[in-house]
């Protein structure tokens, strides 16, 4: 079992966390690359739309009779083979939204968790202890806690204060998220993940309980040995 350092938000050490082999394990690329398509597709807005013969401007009345002219037989003037025609095909308003199992979003979370532990990216705090709603002030513990470049920042609902919502709102690459809400999108986004320690147990404990027996490292079951199978020569008197 691993563990990994605890500190406070003055860059001292405060103790140390275990984490669980089944969480921080092996890494599962292609689940993250599901995930994270899954995210971003639920994102697009879908507002697309292009005009039809039906809705583009222009007369509706034929342009010359059918037969007797020599010229090729046209019914209006919104026809798509014409310039400034309608669009045949193109691409109308829709949702990119699609179902995606609970069990690969779970698993896509460990491996993020476990890719962000491998790299040395993920710290832990025992608390963001945060008295006044200055942003200078919160800047500098990143600066303590050696925390470089675009971060996220984890909490648990129930400590999420008010003071810490105002001290990181206007810090440039920073975003503050629940630790009920955070996506294996958040965890690739981002350089660095700072988690407190009440929201990493609280993540790590969920995520253990939906792990697979093969994660957890159970021990398979044996197979039950068949039966010799009788010969023919045997079944003869």
């Amino acid at each position: 079992m691993a563990t990994i350092d605890v500190y406070n938000l003055s860059g001292a050490k405060a103790g140390t966390l275990d984490l669980a082999d089944e969480v921080f394990g092996a890494v599962n690329e292609d689940l993250l690359w599901e995930a994270v398509k899954h995210y971003r597709a639920s994102g697009r807005a879908g507002t697309h739309a292009t005009k039809n013969r039906w809705r583009v401007s222009g007369s509706g009345k034929k342009l010359w009779k059918q037969k007797g002219t020599g010229r090729a037989r046209i019914g209006s003037i919104r026809s798509p083979l014409w310039r400034h025609g309608g669009t045949v095909h193109g691409p109308q308003p829709r949702s990119y939204e699609y179902a995606f199992p609970r069990k690969k979003l779970l698993g896509a979370l460990r491996s993020a968790l476990a890719a962000k532990f491998a790299d040395g990216k993920l710290v832990v705090v025992k608390a963001f202890d945060v008295k006044e709603p200055k942003t200078k002030a919160f800047a500098e513990a990143l600066e303590k806690l050696k925390v470089n470049g675009t971060t996220l920042l984890v909490e648990v609902s129930s400590a999420l204060n008010t003071n810490l919502k105002l001290s990181t709102r206007n810090i440039a690459g920073l975003e503050l998220v629940r630790a009920n809400e955070v996506h294996p999108y958040h965890l690739m986004r981002y350089a660095h993940a700072i988690f407190s320690q009440p929201a990493l147990e609280k993540l790590q404990d969920s995520l253990k309980k939906s792990a697979s027996r093969r994660e957890r490292g159970a021990e398979e079951v044996p197979e039950k040995k068949k039966p010799a199978r009788r010969s023919r020569k045997a079944g003869v008197a």
